[in-house]
């Protein structure tokens, strides 16, 4: 097709997943009527529209369905192209678009930034805090190269690398640190505040609190581990967070750390990428780099590390 570039289907390609202009433009760093000119420029190309412009969003038309399909195909081909090339030139270097999860970007990140760009110096990394079902998404849809998220996550498309585990502790009021830590049974009849729905470590901390095949009795939300940690000290309940997170988060609240008996509860920390990725190699360098930013924190390698 005369005219057509691999920018009129990035732009349709944002304009398709967010089915709205302004958002679209914002996505492509570009003002919403210079999307608008290409998206119109797109259709005369094709004779046929691709959208059904509404007042607070736009719907695909059939044309535009299939279209939106066969572009993101497209793209995907050409960034894998794209880091076959990065591949073969040896040192990774370059845009590396990186997942992680918000129950470890915190804690992680700033050693693991350090740690990257001191052995990868011409490395543009691009980062993204997100829950795992967003950052998996992503991933499979090459809008992102690797994530780290917590193992495992059993996708036939993509590629696990173990780096670290780590404890849970029990984080509860100061006046209570003399107490018995309670037991999994227990812990479900005490007031709990965990991360609210959608969180992995969430669904991780009921699986230990529930393994007397009881359920929460009086369960409250936070939508951080931060929040958690301030509603303990303010007397609200207890918590788990994993180990990790505890030289930033008690520094400010009047709470107390226990650490429960074996079997503890834990979580494994890996990296994922496409099986697809041509930069296999490159990213296994990566994830070593990463796990000697999570042994710097204290934890321990996973018996599953490669």
């Amino acid at each position: 097709m005369i005219g057509l570039t691999m920018k009129h289907l990035r732009y349709f390609d944002a304009l398709a997943r967010a089915g709205h202009f302004g958002r679209a433009a914002e996505a492509c760093a570009i003002t919403q009527p210079a999307l608008s000119i290409q998206i119109k420029e797109l259709e005369t190309m094709l004779g046929a529209p691709l959208v059904e412009r509404a007042v607070r969003n736009i719907h695909l038309t059939p044309l535009g369905e299939d279209f939106a399909r066969r572009a993101t195909e497209i793209l995907r081909a050409v960034d894998e192209l794209q880091d076959l090339a990065r591949a073969a030139q040896g040192p990774l270097a370059g845009r590396l678009r990186v997942g992680v999860i918000p129950t470890v970007a915190p804690y992680l990140l700033p050693e693991m930034i350090k740690l990257i760009m001191s052995r990868f110096p011409e490395l543009d990394l691009r980062l993204r805090e997100a829950m795992t079902e967003v950052v998996i998404e992503d991933l499979l849809e090459s809008r992102l190269d690797m994530a780290i998220v917590a193992l495992p996550i059993s996708e036939p498309a993509l590629r696990e690398f173990a780096l670290f585990s780590e404890d849970f502790v029990l984080v509860r009021p100061e006046a209570d640190a003399d107490k018995p830590v309670p037991s999994p049974k227990q812990l479900l009849e005490m007031r709990l505040l965990l991360l609210e729905e959608g969180h992995c470590f969430r669904d991780q901390a009921l699986s230990f609190c529930e393994a007397s095949g009881s359920e929460p009795q009086n369960l409250m939300e936070g939508s951080s581990l931060s929040t958690l940690v301030q509603m303990v000290g303010a007397g609200l309940g207890v918590t788990l967070i994993p180990e990790m997170a505890l030289p930033l988060e008690i520094r400010s609240a009047a709470i107390s750390v226990a650490r429960f008996p074996d079997p503890r509860p834990s979580r494994s920390i890996g990296m994922v990428w496409r099986k697809t990725n041509p930069l296999q190699d490159q990213l296994t360098e990566i994830g070593g780099v990463v796990r000697a930013a999570g042994s710097a924190l204290g934890t321990l390698p996973d018996p599953k590390a490669e």
